[in-house]
């Protein structure tokens, strides 16, 4: 008597479909989008192959497992195209970041404004540096005060995420987009 090996089915990369779903019940819905009701998946599969298309696992989570009449390569194919739109619309969130000095003149301190609010706008967060040189660090006081002014300047458009802190001989605050 030969034994007839079982071969395990291949790598799944999408949706279950055909004889490789497992449940024993299906919610079935047809090609025309009705509700065919609950069957046996080997029914469902031969009314799917009776129509010449596919029984393909939609909703695997459902209770039971949601099953429709599809074409598997046309369905594989239309998902695959939703994912890339949708990469292809997301908008992913940079930190930039602004160095100022806590002794910063006025004009200076207008054009990183400037910066700052095209960064917002675009959607970005931005993390403003302030840097103390020597005797500087001795008051803090100057760049909380510098950093006060962003805060208050940014107030309409953006909103403080990390409050000002001190790293060795830096400053740091995040500010990011509202809503």
């Amino acid at each position: 008597m030969s034994r007839r090996m079982m071969t395990p089915p291949p790598a799944m990369n999408g949706p279950r479909y055909n004889e490789y779903i497992t449940v024993p019940k299906v919610r079935v819905i047809d090609e025309n989008g009705d509700n065919l009701g609950v069957m046996y998946t080997r029914e469902a599969f031969a009314a799917a192959q009776e129509v010449g298309l596919d029984l393909v696992e939609v909703s695997p989570n459902a209770d039971p497992p949601v099953c429709k009449f599809l074409d598997v390569g046309k369905f594989k194919y239309e998902t695959q195209k939703k994912a890339a739109a949708a990469r292809k619309t997301q908008k992913v969130q940079e930190i930039k970041e602004i160095k100022m000095r806590p002794n910063i003149d006025d004009h200076d301190y207008e054009v990183k404004m400037r910066s700052v609010k095209k960064f917002i706008e675009e959607g970005d967060k931005v993390k403003m540096t302030l840097r103390f040189r020597g005797r500087e660090l001795a008051h803090g006081q100057l760049g909380l005060r510098v950093l006060e002014r962003v805060r208050d300047d940014t107030l309409e458009y953006a909103k403080v995420e990390s409050m000002p802190r001190m790293e060795g001989r830096q400053m740091l605050m995040i500010i990011a987009p509202k809503g």
